[in-house]
C-alpha cells in the first residue's frame, strides 16, 4: 500500500475542528442555520459516534487496529507456513474445519471457542509446507444447540469460485500462493483528482463478445480507452463476490472475495496497478447496505441464528431486495464492515468507495414507499436509523484519517443534510453525493414533453439545486438507466432508427440529427452545471445501442445484451464515433479549465421562448440553444469579463457529427454595456440544438 497515505496507529479520530466550531456535532448549523431546530438529533448522532470510537479505543486498541480484523479473522498465515483459522459463530456448540486437505472429515479438525464466540484452529506447517494447499476447497462445519449440523463458507474468505455446471453454490478456496508468485504493486496511488471525472464500469460486460470479460481483458482494452476519453477515475461495479451475475453485483455473499468470474485476485491487482500507472484513481462500488440471503454460501443464518450479522426477524430483511440487513449497532458487525473497507484499500490498493444503497442505511423505512419532499423533518426523528448513520460516520472518519486522499461517494436519493460534511462538524463525512434527481428529470422530459415544451428554468434549477458546501457528482444517466426495462438517453432519442440510420452511408434523418444533437447537449449542460464531479456509465458516452440484460432464465441465459459493443466506435462508417469524440473533447476541456472544481455557475439567461440558456463558470461562457427549429443570429449574451472570446468547444463541429455552422476561428468581442446582470455583452450565432463554450483569449 501507499505508505504516504498511512496514518500511525495512535491517530486521533474525529477530533473536532479547531477554532470556534462546537465540539458536540452541531458545527454544521453554522453552515445551515435551518438545522438549528434539530440540534438535539445532531448531538445524539455525534455522541453515539464518539462513544463507539472511545469504546473501540479502550477495548480494541483504537480504530486503526480494530479495522485490521482481516489480519486475525478468517485464515491468516505466519512466515513459517503455519495457518490459523478464526470464525465468529457464538451460536454453534461445536465447530470443525473441513476440506480437501482432510478428505472432508467432519471430526478430524475441531476448533476451540473463546468467551466472545470466536472459534479458532491452528494448523502448523510441516517442514515449511502449509497444512492446507493453495487453492483447495474448504468449509466450516458446525453443530447447533439443536444437534443439527450445518456447513458454511468461511465469512472472511478471500476467494470463492463457482462451477455452474455442477451447482450455483460457491466453493470457498484457500488463497495462499507462494510469495514468489504474488502480484507486487509497482505504481503509487495517483494524486487525488481536483475534478473527478468518473467512468462507471463493469468488468464482465466490458467486451463486445458474448461472454464474461476478464480482469486481464479490462486491463488491456478498457484502461487505454478510458485514458483516451479523458476520465481520471474508474468506478468498478460487481467486484465483491455476488451470488447471481444478473444482480449486477448487488447480492453480495462473500465480502472479502473479489469476483472469480473475471479472474484471480492478482489479475484484479494488476488492473488497479495499471490504472494507477495511467494516473487513474480506482473506486470500488461497495455494498454494505445489505447482503445476499444465501445460507450455503453467504452470511445468512451463518451459525444457525437469525441475528449474527443482521437484525433478527422482519427488521433484518429488505422487502424489495429480498436480502438481509446488517445490524450496524453490533460491535462485531462494525469490526467486519470496517475491516472490509480497510481490506480493499490495503490488499488491492483501491482509492476509495462508492457506497451503494445509502438511503436504505440511513432510514428504518429504507426508502421503500417514501417520497422525499426536502422537508428537514424527514431527515431526523424515528424514521432515521441512527446506527446506520453512525456507522457511515465512523467509516468515513476511518478512511479519511488513514488515507487522506481517499474518495467516498454516497448513493442517496433522500438528500440528507450533512451527508458530505466532515464528522467534526456533525456531518456523515462523504466527499460526494450522487445527483440522483438529474437523470429522472431528463427521462420525465423525454417521456412527457415535446421539445418546444422543455422548461429551461427547471433544467437550470434541477442542475444547480444542491446543498451549499456539499459536493455532488452529476450524471445524465448511469447503469440504472441502461438496465433492461429502462431506456438510455440515446434510446429515448433515436429509438428504432438507432439500428437503421447510425451509419454514415445512410440518411441523416431528422430523428438521428435530433438524437445526436440533444445527446451531446444534455451531457454537456449536466457536466457544466450539475455538480463538482461527473459520472458516465460505460458505453453511454457514445450512445450504446442496446440496454443491459444479464443472462437469466427469462432470456434463455443469453449474453447478447450483457456486453458493451465498444467496437462500434472503431468503425469509421458509424456515427457512434462522433459521440465518442465529443465525450473525449468534453473531458479534456474540463481537464484544461477545471469547471468541476470551480464555484457554481452564474446563470445570466433562461429564455423560455427562445429555449436559450447562458451562464458562466470557471471563466468560460456557455450558451445552449435547445430550440428544436430556431437558430439565432447576433444573439446577445451577458458576460462579466470584458475581452475577446474564442470557441473552445462546439457541439456542432463536424468531428462530432455536426455542421460547422460557426467557424472555429471566429472571435467574439464584448461591448461595455450591462446585459442580463453582467457588465458586458457579446453577440453570436447559435444554431438550433447546439451549444457553444467560449474562453477569454484577450482582455480589452
Amino acid at each position: 500500500m501507499d505508505s504516504l497515505n498511512q496514518a500511525s496507529a495512535n491517530t486521533v479520530f474525529a477530533a473536532p475542528a479547531s477554532g470556534s466550531v462546537a465540539p458536540d456535532g452541531t458545527g454544521i448549523i453554522e453552515l445551515d442555520p435551518w438545522l438549528g431546530e434539530f440540534r438535539g438529533a445532531l448531538k445524539s448522532r455525534f455522541a453515539k459516534a464518539q462513544k463507539w470510537i472511545k469504546d473501540i479505543d479502550q477495548n480494541e486498541g483504537g480504530l486503526e487496529r480494530f479495522s485490521r480484523g482481516y489480519e486475525k479473522m478468517g485464515f491468516t498465515f505466519s512466515n513459517n507456513g503455519d495457518i490459523t483459522y478464526r470464525e465468529w459463530a457464538p451460536n454453534a456448540q461445536q465447530a470443525f474445519l473441513i476440506g480437501e486437505f482432510n478428505n472432508w472429515d467432519r471430526d478430524s479438525h475441531p476448533m476451540i471457542k473463546n468467551n466472545f464466540g470466536v472459534w479458532e484452529l491452528r494448523l502448523p506447517a510441516r517442514d515449511g509446507v502449509p497444512a492446507i494447499s493453495h487453492n483447495t476447497k474448504l468449509k466450516i462445519s458446525m453443530v447447533l444447540p439443536s444437534g443439527e449440523r450445518i456447513e458454511r463458507l468461511p465469512a472472511w474468505i478471500t476467494r470463492v469460485t463457482q462451477d455452474l455446471n455442477v451447482s450455483p453454490v460457491y466453493d470457498a478456496v484457500l488463497w495462499n500462493p507462494p510469495k514468489s508468485e504474488r502480484y507486487v504493486f509497482k505504481h503509487p496511488r495517483p494524486p487525488k483528482p481536483e475534478s473527478a471525472r468518473i467512468y462507471e464500469a463493469h468488468v464482465g460486460i466490458s467486451s463486445p463478445e458474448l461472454k464474461v470479460a476478464t480482469y486481464k481483458e479490462f486491463t488491456k482494452n478498457m484502461i487505454p480507452r478510458i485514458k483516451y476519453l479523458g476520465y481520471n477515475v474508474i468506478q468498478l461495479m460487481a467486484i465483491m463476490e455476488h451470488a447471481y451475475y444478473a444482480s449486477f453485483g448487488y447480492q453480495v455473499n462473500s465480502f472479502f472475495a473479489a469476483s472469480s468470474r473475471y479472474g484471480t485476485p492478482d489479475e484484479l491487482k494488476e488492473l488497479i496497478d495499471t490504472a494507477h500507472a495511467n494516473g487513474i484513481t480506482v473506486l470500488l462500488d461497495v455494498v454494505h447496505s445489505h447482503a445476499s440471503k444465501n445460507t450455503l454460501d453467504g452470511l445468512n443464518m451463518f451459525d444457525g441464528s437469525d441475528h449474527l450479522y443482521f437484525h433478527e426477524g422482519a427488521k433484518g430483511r429488505h422487502e424489495l431486495w429480498d436480502s438481509r440487513l446488517f445490524n450496524y449497532g453490533h460491535h462485531e458487525v462494525l469490526r467486519f464492515l470496517l475491516s472490509n473497507l480497510r481490506f480493499w484499500m490495503e490488499e488491492y490498493n483501491f482509492d476509495g468507495f462508492r457506497f451503494d444503497g445509502v438511503t436504505s442505511m440511513l432510514y428504518t423505512h429504507h426508502g421503500i414507499g417514501t417520497g422525499f419532499s426536502g422537508g428537514y423533518h424527514e431527515y431526523f426523528g424515528p424514521s432515521v436509523d441512527e446506527d446506520g448513520v453512525v456507522y457511515l460516520m465512523i467509516a468515513n472518519e476511518l478512511l479519511h484519517t488513514l488515507y487522506p486522499n481517499t474518495i467516498t461517494i454516497a448513493e442517496d436519493v433522500s438528500g440528507m443534510p450533512g451527508l458530505c460534511v466532515r464528522l467534526s462538524l456533525g456531518g456523515v463525512g462523504f466527499d460526494y453525493r450522487l445527483a440522483m434527481a438529474v437523470p429522472d428529470m431528463y427521462i420525465k422530459m423525454l417521456k412527457e414533453k415535446e421539445d418546444d415544451q422543455w422548461d429551461i428554468g427547471n433544467i437550470a434549477f434541477t442542475l444547480t439545486n444542491r446543498r451549499h458546501g456539499e459536493k455532488t457528482i452529476a450524471y445524465a444517466e448511469s447503469h440504472d438507466q441502461a438496465l433492461v426495462g429502462d431506456k438510455t438517453l440515446m434510446f429515448w432519442l433515436a429509438d428504432a432508427q438507432m439500428y437503421t440510420n447510425m451509419s454514415t452511408l445512410s440518411e441523416l434523418t431528422p430523428q438521428i440529427e435530433r438524437a445526436m444533437s440533444l445527446h451531446k447537449m444534455i451531457r454537456l449542460v449536466t457536466h457544466a452545471l450539475g455538480g463538482e464531479g461527473w459520472l458516465n456509465f460505460e458505453g453511454n458516452e457514445f450512445g450504446h445501442p442496446e440496454w443491459l440484460d444479464f443472462p437469466r432464465a427469462g432470456n434463455d441465459n443469453s449474453f447478447w445484451y450483457a456486453r458493451r459493443q465498444l467496437n462500434l466506435t472503431e468503425d469509421s462508417l458509424l456515427r457512434y464515433k462522433f459521440l465518442n469524440e465529443f465525450d473525449r473533447a468534453m473531458q479534456l476541456t474540463e481537464e484544461k479549465y477545471g469547471w468541476l472544481h470551480s464555484s457554481q455557475a452564474y446563470i445570466s439567461l433562461k429564455n423560455e421562448s427562445d429555449k436559450v440558456l447562458a451562464f458562466e463558470r470557471a471563466g468560460l461562457l456557455w450558451i445552449f440553444n435547445f430550440h428544436p427549429t430556431k437558430s439565432f443570429t447576433d444573439y446577445r449574451v451577458g458576460v462579466e469579463q470584458a475581452g475577446v472570446y474564442r470557441i473552445v468547444l462546439d457541439t456542432d463541429w463536424d468531428t462530432f457529427g455536426g455542421f460547422n455552422r460557426n467557424a472555429r476561428d471566429t472571435r467574439f468581442f464584448t461591448t461595455d454595456m450591462p446585459w442580463n446582470g453582467r457588465k458586458n455583452f457579446t453577440q453570436l450565432y447559435i444554431p438550433t440544438r447546439t451549444a457553444l463554450v467560449l474562453a477569454l483569449e484577450n482582455t480589452l
